[in-house]
């Protein structure tokens, strides 16, 4: 079996378990071809950011149970869409990213220069 990659190259890393994030719902931001969103930026999300993106008409903060989703708070961690995190970042908002657990895929988006910028997880 392969192991997916995050944006160093290296074995992608969990995101989060709890709450239980990414497209296949094991923690970690791995992708597919079924995952049309392509969640792949592993985030640290902000009070900030999470208001922004229910003003695109993604809520986050709203618990969803017949979804099995308590909804985020500031601090939490999620797998987010490669596209939101990009207008996030445009927007000046973009939550800080943990790149050991951002899959690779999200660099035929974004650049590895603003990831970096906003890493949360560099040494």
């Amino acid at each position: 079996m392969v192991k997916s990659r995050n944006v160093l190259g290296e074995t992608l890393e969990v995101c989060c378990t709890s709450p239980m994030t990414g497209f296949l719902r094991n923690g970690t931001c791995e992708t597919g071809p079924r995952d049309i969103g392509t969640r792949v930026v592993c985030a640290e999300v902000t009070e900030e950011f999470l208001k922004f993106t229910r003003s695109r008409g993604n809520d986050l903060i709203t618990p969803s149970p017949s979804h099995g989703f308590p909804g985020l708070k500031p601090g939490d961690r999620w797998c987010l869409f490669v596209s939101r995190w990009e207008e996030g970042l445009d927007a000046g908002l973009a939550p800080s990213v943990v790149l050991s657990a951002t899959h690779e895929t999200s660099l035929k988006h974004v650049s590895m220069v603003d990831l970096k910028k906003n890493a949360i997880d560099l040494s």
